[in-house]
């Protein structure tokens, strides 16, 4: 399956694009729409195209991390939910959660309840996570 627009929408709702470097809740250096990684570091600026681009490839290596560990069939909304998730909580949380477990094993209504489980960043409840696995939550029941 293909990340939808509407997906990608879902995830630009909740990312703000920041062209200069910057500590998240967790202390994860950041730039653009949520891009990290080893090569992110303070000081670091980008250009809006770069960060368009970043994007896109982040929700790339989300959408195939999804299509490669869920087992079921999926419809687009649900799809689009975990590709947000994925991106967000990253490809490994995503492949070690109960969410997925539920979801593989065919416990649909189980797996919507986990989204709101990830709500917390060291150790603290946060508002905007909370807000965020919620709208991937309505979003996968769609």
């Amino acid at each position: 399956m293909k990340y939808s627009k509407d997906g990608l929408a879902l995830t630009e709702s909740f990312e703000s694009c920041k062209l200069v470097a910057y500590q998240d809740v967790k202390g994860v250096w950041t730039i653009g729409w949520g891009h990290t990684g080893v090569l992110v570091r303070p000081g670091l600026t980008c250009t809006q195209e770069q960060a368009d681009a970043w994007l896109l490839e982040d929700c790339a290596a989300a959408e195939q991390a999804v299509n490669r560990f869920v087992c079921v069939a999926i419809n687009q909304h649900e799809f689009d939910a975990l590709v947000d998730f994925a991106f967000n909580c990253g490809i490994t949380a995503f492949a070690n959660s109960t969410l997925l477990k539920k979801l593989n094993s065919g416990d649909i209504p189980g797996a919507a309840h986990e989204f709101e489980k990830w709500d917390h960043a060291s150790g603290k409840v946060v508002a905007g996570l909370l807000r965020r696995r919620l709208a991937e939550e309505k979003e996968f029941l769609s």
